[in-house]
């Protein structure tokens, strides 16, 4: 419509261009008919100095307009903070600057975006360097009191040992890390079936019953030993292992640790719930955050991946988790599935 209406403009400035001096020679011929063709003469130079005149400033108005406009897209590109093109034209000009406003648009929220994710690879890779840089020093220090023990058959045994709980902490970190990277770049193709939920989580308790039965805590399974989830089973089991684990390293000795799951016609859910420490508070919001580690907690050896972990991995099943806790009260993961059969 503001194309027909700014056409409509020039054109009806033309006509009425046209019949304003044919019509004023008339009126004059009425008054003075002894010439008639110095009337018609003066009529036709008028209705062509006129149209070449309406003409003439309408396109230079227009010039005038792409001459700005190309300004204005020049600047941008120098700084993108000028924003797009004003334009109160009419017709086609406003279409063509409407356009180019929409590429300023999609420009910026591609810059933003872009920023975002060079500002969120600086924070991992800080995150990163910090988190590798502890188990290296410590391996150093452990190296260099076996090289000055190396008589002493005890101490060379004590640091071995400390050497690969470090070692493998760098290993799980590096591990977590490729899980992590794959995730977010989309090339894991998960390859869901139908799995029986009391066979994947006994399956967890046993791997981690070892370390729960040094500890003197327990791992307890209630729920359905029919029910089935359609799920990925490694990246599941990964998924719900960390819960486990996150239980694991919130709790003491004596405490327990519980994986329950029920299915309705609708919806499937998991919970993992311990008697352990709790969450403070003010890390509720923040535990899903990779590397996010608390003032409040006591765990030392942990490096904030297995839960966003755990997330990620739940979210490509088109799950949910959510959290609740209460400080020396223990925690309670719940995670629901919708259910599907495709």
């Amino acid at each position: 419509m503001r194309t027909l209406a700014g056409n409509n403009a020039f054109f009806i400035r033309i006509l009425l261009c046209a019949a304003a001096f044919p019509a004023a020679a008339a009126l004059l011929w009425c008054f003075y008919p002894a010439n008639p063709l110095a009337f018609f003469f003066l009529s036709f130079l008028g209705t062509a100095a006129g149209i070449l005149t309406i003409s003439f400033r309408y396109l230079q108005r227009r010039d005038q307009r792409l001459e700005d406009a190309a300004s204005r897209i020049a600047d941008y590109i120098l700084d993108s903070r000028k924003g797009g093109i004003e334009c109160d034209e009419e017709g086609a000009m406003y279409h063509l600057f409407h356009e180019v406003n929409s590429l300023v648009t999609i420009a910026d929220a591609h810059a933003d975006s872009e920023r975002q994710t060079k500002e969120f690879l600086r924070n991992v890779i800080s995150d990163i360097s910090h988190q590798i840089r502890t188990p290296i020093a410590a391996l150093n220090i452990y190296n260099d009191i076996i090289r000055q023990e190396a008589a002493d058959a005890a101490t060379v045994r004590e640091f071995t040992d400390l050497s690969e709980q470090e070692l493998d902490r760098i290993e799980s970190l590096v591990q977590s890390l490729l899980k992590m990277a794959r995730l977010d770049a989309g090339v894991i193709v998960l390859e869901p079936q139908e799995e029986n939920l009391y066979d994947l989580f006994r399956h967890i308790g046993q791997e981690y019953s070892f370390r729960a039965g040094q500890e003197g805590k327990e791992i307890v399974l209630e729920g359905d030993e029919q029910a089935v989830l359609f799920c990925d089973r490694v990246w599941m089991t990964e998924a719900v292992g960390n819960l486990v684990k996150n239980a694991l390293d919130h709790t003491k000795q004596g405490d327990r640790i519980r994986i329950r799951w029920q299915r309705s016609p609708c919806l499937t859910q998991i919970i993992v719930e311990d008697t352990g420490s709790g969450i403070h508070p003010e890390d509720l919001y923040h535990i899903f955050k990779r590397f996010y580690r608390s003032r409040f907690s006591k765990d030392t050896q942990g490096v904030g991946l297995g839960l966003p972990l755990a997330k990620s991995i739940i979210e490509a099943h088109q799950g949910s988790i959510e959290v609740h806790s209460r400080l020396g009260h223990g925690s309670v993961f719940t995670v629901n599935f919708p259910n599907m059969t495709k």
